[in-house]
């Protein structure tokens, strides 16, 4: 079939993720939105244990009518941490309780890493991942298969603040589950994009458009209704909106120009104590007097997300999850 000139070759995207409500939301637009070409689908664990978020991934797929992507398992708990899951926030099953039939899908019959090494190769474009979990998988590929970088294009992951945290006053809780792992991603080498609480949690569908989505007779629409009236991360309970959480960063994808980054040092703490999992953000206008004495750490560059335009991606979410 000759390609339509009028129309952007779409982007190969690979998601890792903890399948959540809001990993959920985001999966719905990668599979829906005509921009980008989901190649693969990797699971760790996060919100829930490793083996929930697995089946929750496989339901949203099955649920969405998404053609055959792999999905894999990857790990069950942190580099160093034991697991820490975040089942108050989305459900004992991860998925808001919603009591969604069992998939009848199933992951492929190999290991994430080995997963996002082979889709990542063998993609004749370079790949953007986008991981809206816990970083595990994504360390654990770059230690074991550095050769990777060469065909990812960009790496926009949820993760961290530069502002207020929440799993602590400092930290956000995708770092905080895995500090050790979300260092090794912020050094993969590539261009990166910090998609964090900043925006994060501005990021909301109005009740009324909620209340639409959830009386649609297409299933993964209204499953996207269902997440969204769930009790979500950007909204409290008199809040009859839905925020989108990890699906901000698909958008981001989609339509960068959405997104106000600046190009900032960025780390994560990782000692003991209090701000164990901060991303310490620098954004001073030039050295201080630490870097003057010689206390010179590894600082990458990286595109950090300071401001959103809301209307743009809860419009750009709407369209691609209700076919419009």
């Amino acid at each position: 079939m000759p390609t339509d000139p009028q129309r952007p070759t779409p982007i190969p995207v690979i998601i890792d993720c903890d399948t959540g409500i809001d990993d959920a939301l985001a999966l719905l637009l990668a599979v829906r939105h005509p921009r980008l070409d989901l190649r693969a689908v990797t699971c760790v664990a996060g919100n829930t244990d490793v083996d929930g978020v697995v089946r929750n991934t496989l339901t949203v797929l099955e649920q969405a009518g998404a053609p055959g992507i792999p999905v894999a398992r990857g790990a069950e708990r942190p580099l160093i941490e034991a697991v820490r899951t975040a089942r108050h926030v989305h459900g004992h099953d991860g998925m808001g309780d919603l009591g969604l039939p069992a998939p009848a899908r199933t992951p492929v019959d190999t290991d994430a890493v080995s997963l996002l090494r082979r889709e990542i190769l063998a993609s004749p474009r370079p790949v953007t991942l986008i991981p809206t979990a816990p970083a595990t998988n994504i360390a654990l590929l770059l230690r074991t298969h550095p050769e990777v970088t060469r065909n990812i294009e960009r790496i926009v992951f949820m993760g961290g603040a530069v502002a207020t945290g929440n799993a602590t006053p400092v930290a956000e809780f995708n770092v905080w589950h895995d500090p050790e792992a979300a260092a090794i991603l912020l050094t993969a080498g590539v261009p990166i994009t910090m998609y964090g609480l900043d925006v994060f949690e501005r990021v909301v569908v109005p009740g009324a458009d909620v209340r639409r989505l959830r009386a649609s007779t297409d299933p993964g629409t209204r499953l996207a209704g269902a997440l969204l009236t769930h009790r979500g991360p950007a909204t409290d309970e008199a809040d009859p909106g839905g925020g989108l959480g990890d699906a901000g960063a698909v958008c981001a994808v989609i339509d960068p120009a959405g997104l106000t980054t600046h190009r900032l040092p960025v780390e994560v703490v990782l000692s003991p104590g209090p701000a164990r999992g901060q991303t310490l953000v620098d954004r001073r206008a030039r050295p201080g007097e630490s870097e003057l004495h010689g206390d010179a750490r590894e600082q990458p560059l990286v595109d950090v997300a300071l401001e959103v335009d809301v209307e743009r991606y809860v419009a750009l979410y709407l369209d691609a999850v209700e076919g419009i």
